[in-house]
């Protein structure tokens, strides 16, 4: 779920001086860009700058990464620095602009930033993007960034071993970036093998550089990428894009005028940033690339054929800002499901029911729920009238409201569902505090709506115990998300089968109904499946959740997460996967609730994935 943020600009520096006040125009809505998707990757991040037509034995590339504390930060701080001590060596006379271009770094009219939400492998400056593969010749030379996952990194990397490559390491961003470079040389010799011996090879690389068909470039390396990916990357020479997955699972969004071009993998960054209205800002439409030539132009290109648009719904539960505003009205719309089965489960006693949220995503969704709560009292009021109540109860009547605190205070920034397994129930113990005194001992029902449940630990570990603490009836857990029951490979990277509460439970109705055999059944099944190479057809892990009705396996996650030092009744809810398309009608990827992988590679993961929970192997399944 990393950022992206990518900007062209379109006229010369002189342009931004008389019309802003400054060279730096680029480098600070840059700034603003990553700094509004800071949501999106806390874990490091990184910025690279290319110049256009500098001349040879002068830099043309300059990056910064980071995973310092703030890492943006720091990188544009050291950016400012860089840039100062530039200018004191070009003195104090004023300097031309041309000068400034060829002689400081971060200077350059092409820039892409990168955070860095870190799922899986290390958390080094040496897994912060944007990466780099250089080469002497310019149009050779490629610098890349992402937010995606690849299912198929096996096959990925024995194509570049066939093609003679001797790739560094088999991660998927080391193989997109070979792979992307390795159609780039084809190019480049292409160009070569016309030309050569017919005009001069300056002429040639200039040819290159206005002429190369970074479209079909990108058709050649993308033809085997099985997975999610928004990918942004730049030439040496100048020219960049933004790439979409064929089923549109990453986010992609875009803005041009006569000034700029700028992609982004949110809309409301774009917005905040340039000031412009929504419907300004296009979508980079899935199995296409924006392409940005070096004279400035862009167009949008086909890259693969598209597929049904599958967008992942967790970007709009969860990882995208809500100062969007379809996303605002559909994380509310997500609350508002929720309220008919919330007031059945506290047999509509508002009296006696407090109401509230686990920050700080979940507050959107919270809003819309009491919204669902107040529309049911309206109603409620209005049938009650029509009885020609007396003026007590009508007093009464109308003195009834929904009881909203705030019980939860996240004290640390931290997103425990991601921390690394031997650290995780330590930390979780110590992120939550409550509010006290604030509820009826004995009497109350709380109900707390998160956003989602993935494995259910914050819950066990820290927030369970401490609302307990407060002595209510009954503590109702509400999700907005429906139940995380299998992997995700194209984003979040949530890749074991044992880390979803969803799993264990349903493992556990299997003990407890005498029905074990099905784990051997299904595992024989991914078995053989993988082993005759025709995994990617079939999830065969659904079978295990299809006896159970979807409550009681949210009842039995209630059972799980309610140690025995809680001593009030515990009820889980859950989003239907139903509502959730109703809430969110144009992001139907639903794959980690509904097991519905839009790639193969998917169905050989969740396969894969139960396969190694079998056997015991901790490691994620690609």
């Amino acid at each position: 779920m990393c950022g992206i943020a990518l900007i062209r600009l379109r006229k010369p520096l002189e342009h931004y001086v008389e019309r802003y006040g400054s060279y730096k125009y680029g480098l600070k809505k840059l700034y603003l860009l990553m700094q509004k998707q800071n949501n999106r990757g806390q874990d490091g991040a990184g910025v690279v700058n290319v110049k256009l037509d500098v001349p040879p034995g002068k830099r043309y590339i300059s990056r910064y990464r980071s995973v310092s504390k703030h890492p943006i930060e720091d990188i544009f701080g050291r950016i400012d620095g860089k840039i100062k001590s530039g200018e004191e060596e070009l003195g104090d006379v004023p300097f031309a602009l041309e000068d400034l271009k060829s002689e400081v770094a971060f200077t350059g009219e092409v820039m892409l930033g990168h955070l860095r939400y870190g799922t899986h492998g290390g958390f080094g400056l040496e897994n912060v993007h944007p990466f780099l593969r250089q080469s002497n010749w310019k149009s050779r030379t490629l610098t890349l960034a992402g937010n995606f996952n690849l299912t198929n990194v096996d096959e990925l990397f024995d194509k570049l071993v066939d093609l003679g490559q001797h790739p560094k390491d088999k991660v998927d961003t080391v193989l997109v970036l070979e792979k992307i470079g390795h159609f780039l040389d084809e190019e480049n010799r292409r160009f070569y093998a016309e030309w050569d011996g017919k005009i001069s090879n300056w002429e040639i690389h200039e040819k290159i550089e206005n002429e190369l068909d970074l479209q079909r470039t990108l058709q050649r390396a993308s033809k085997y990428f099985d997975g999610g990916y928004a990918i942004a990357g730049i030439t040496g020479y100048g020219a960049s894009f933004v790439m979409r997955d064929p089923n549109g699972i990453r986010p992609a969004y875009y803005y041009a005028n006569e000034e700029i071009v700028v992609a982004a993998s949110e809309k409301s960054a774009i917005k905040t940033a340039f000031g412009i209205e929504y419907k300004e800002i296009q979508e980079v439409p899935p199995g296409y690339s924006l392409i940005i030539e070096k004279d400035g132009s862009y167009k949008l290109g086909q890259i693969v054929e598209p597929r049904p648009k599958l967008s992942c719904s967790f970007e709009r539960i969860y990882f995208s800002r809500a100062s969007d505003p379809l996303i605002y009205e559909e994380r509310k719309q997500l609350g508002n499901l929720l309220s008919p089965k919330i007031l059945e489960a506290i047999d509509y006693d508002l009296d006696n029911t407090v109401f509230s949220y686990i920050p700080n995503t979940s507050e959107t969704a919270f809003l819309g729920m009491i919204k669902g709560i107040e529309d049911y009292l309206v109603e409620n009021r209005r049938q009650q009238i029509l009885e020609n109540p007396s003026a007590e109860q009508l007093q009464r009547i109308y003195a009834t409201r929904p009881r909203v605190e705030k019980l939860v205070i996240k004290d640390v920034k931290l997103r425990t569902f991601i921390t690394d397994d031997d650290h995780r129930d330590e930390l979780v113990s110590h992120v939550y505090d409550t509010t006290y005194e604030v509820i009826k001992k004995g009497l109350d029902t709380l109900v707390v709506i998160d956003d989602s449940i993935v494995r259910g630990t914050t819950l066990e570990k820290s927030i369970l115990r401490m609302l307990d603490r407060l002595e209510p009836k009954k503590i109702i857990i509400v999700s907005s998300a429906p139940q995380i029951r299998f992997p995700d490979c194209y984003g979040i990277d949530m890749s074991k089968m044992k880390d979803f509460i969803a799993f264990r439970a349903v493992k556990s109705l299997l003990d407890k109904t005498g029905r074990e055999n099905l784990l051997d059944e299904v595992f024989e099944k991914c078995r053989i499946a993988l082993d005759e190479g025709r995994a990617g057809e079939h999830n065969y892990v659904k079978e295990l959740y299809e006896p159970y009705e979807y409550t009681a396996i949210s009842n039995e996650i209630a059972r799980i997460i309610t140690s025995d030092y809680v001593r009030a009744d515990v009820e889980v809810i859950y989003q239907t996967v139903d509502n959730l398309h109703k809430a969110c009608p144009n992001h139907h990827g639903d794959w980690y609730f509904t097991g519905d992988y839009p790639t193969p590679g998917g169905n050989i993961v969740v396969n894969q994935a139960f396969v190694n929970f079998c056997q015991g192997i901790a490691q994620r399944a690609y």
